[in-house]
């Protein structure tokens, strides 16, 4: 296969084998490099049945990078002519380099066109599965480090023994992992400890959920800016813990798939173009999941800082501390949408100064005309009385500190005589 490169592609990731210069040239030409992965062990898992072993000689020598296509990228990688194959999901192209990297051309026949065999565009299409679900337990890894003491202190006091059951099921998933890594396949007895696992991780995710959806009514139930100023400083309290909670569900169930894909592989192969495309569909009902309990969280925040942004003139300390609670919120459920692939609507929240607010309704109140007279007067009378009132508790409360300390010092006066 010298200067021939198979590319294979699911539609989220491609998968380009071939002689390990070739697929360095191509990823280069095409500005795939970076970020690409090793294809691991392609010749070697398809050999693994004996259907496949003729199938899986054709790539045994071969070299594989697989990369995840963006759309800028999946623009570039159209141009060679994937064209769909018998492999549900899957296209592919057999391309040859005649020596200019500019100069990638089409190949229908050669060396290399037994690399479109179905079962080497299945056993592809699996290993692309559990690379694209690796990539994305690392971002989650990555999400988990920036919130790792918080989420610690849930897992810690939390009593709830489904919570708890996750943290238990996770060390298996882990030591599962480990054992594949090194082992290079999973064996009856590493399936054993982890297929029971996603019961237990469906159960904490779904508890999650419902903790974030009851930040969410608590919020939508409260009316007076104090009592929402209180609502949402208990949900910015609250709320990064439970994502972590939830992102790391999301990984383990990651895991498992990983797993279950090297277990149907080995003793069913016949079965994986179902069975990946079926657990990409689940991955995708959880992504739902997530996505519409943080949207409703999401934009309960949003609103409250509107509400709290419109009754800052006679709310001027409760009214930005809502806004301050919902932005890092708002944060918080961003940062966890990036990590998982989930688009998520632009929010940019901005306390609202009380200046701003006075100096509107002072406006509002001159173009109201002779009206604005006597409304003019209420909104002095009004900014008056606040600022009399906020003056007041002050006063009182230096009168009293002030009267403590000289009843004190006259207390130690009379003391000393």
């Amino acid at each position: 296969m010298t200067g021939e490169v198979q590319l294979i592609s699911d539609g989220d990731g491609l998968a380009v084998i071939g002689d390990r210069a070739a697929v360095e040239r191509f990823l280069v030409s095409e500005r795939l490099a970076y970020g690409s992965r090793e294809l691991p062990r392609l010749g070697t898992v398809l050999s693994r049945a004996a259907a496949l072993a003729d199938a899986g000689s054709q790539v045994a020598e071969a070299s594989g990078r697989w990369v995840i296509l963006t759309k800028e990228s999946a623009e570039r990688v159209a141009k060679h002519g994937l064209m769909p194959s018998k492999t549900p999901g899957v296209s592919q192209a057999m391309i040859g380099d005649p020596g200019s990297i500019k100069s990638w051309l089409q190949i229908v026949q050669g060396p290399g066109a037994k690399a479109a065999n179905p079962a080497v565009l299945s056993g592809a299409a699996g290993i692309m599965t559990q690379l694209a679900m690796q990539q994305a337990m690392d971002q989650v890894t990555d999400y988990l480090e920036t919130i790792d003491e918080k989420l610690d202190d849930v897992l810690r006091a939390q009593e709830d023994a489904v919570v708890a059951d996750m943290v238990g099921v996770g060390f298996d998933i882990d030591e599962a992992l480990t054992i594949r890594e090194h082992g290079g396949r999973v064996n009856e007895v590493t399936w054993s400890k982890v297929q029971a696992a996603p019961a237990t991780i469906a159960r904490t995710q779904a508890y999650a959920l419902r903790q974030l959806d009851a930040l969410a009514e608590k919020v939508e139930r409260k009316a007076k800016v104090g009592d929402l100023a209180k609502a949402t400083k208990d949900v910015e309290t609250k709320v990064e813990s439970w994502l972590g909670v939830l992102a790391r569900c999301f990984q383990l169930l990651d895991a498992v798939a990983v797993i279950e894909l090297d277990r149907v592989l080995e003793v069913a192969p016949d079965d994986l173009d179902g069975h990946r495309l079926g657990l990409k569909a689940v991955r995708q009902k959880r992504l739902d999941a997530i996505s519409q309990s943080t949207e409703r969280l999401l934009g309960r925040m949003t609103a409250a800082a509107a509400t709290a942004n419109t009754k800052v003139l006679f709310n001027p300390v409760a009214s930005p501390a809502v806004v301050q609670s919902s932005e890092h919120v708002v944060t918080a459920i961003t940062a966890l949408h990036g990590r998982l692939g989930i688009e998520s609507r632009e929010e940019s929240l901005e306390a609202r100064a009380w200046t701003d607010a006075a100096a509107e309704l002072r406006d509002r109140v001159l173009e109201t005309g002779a009206d604005g007279v006597d409304a003019g007067k209420r909104l002095g009378s009004e900014t008056f009385d606040l600022a009399r009132s906020v003056t007041g508790r002050l006063s009182s409360g230096i009168a009293a500190r002030t009267f403590g300390r000289r009843t004190e010092d006259e207390g130690q006066a009379r003391a000393s005589e």
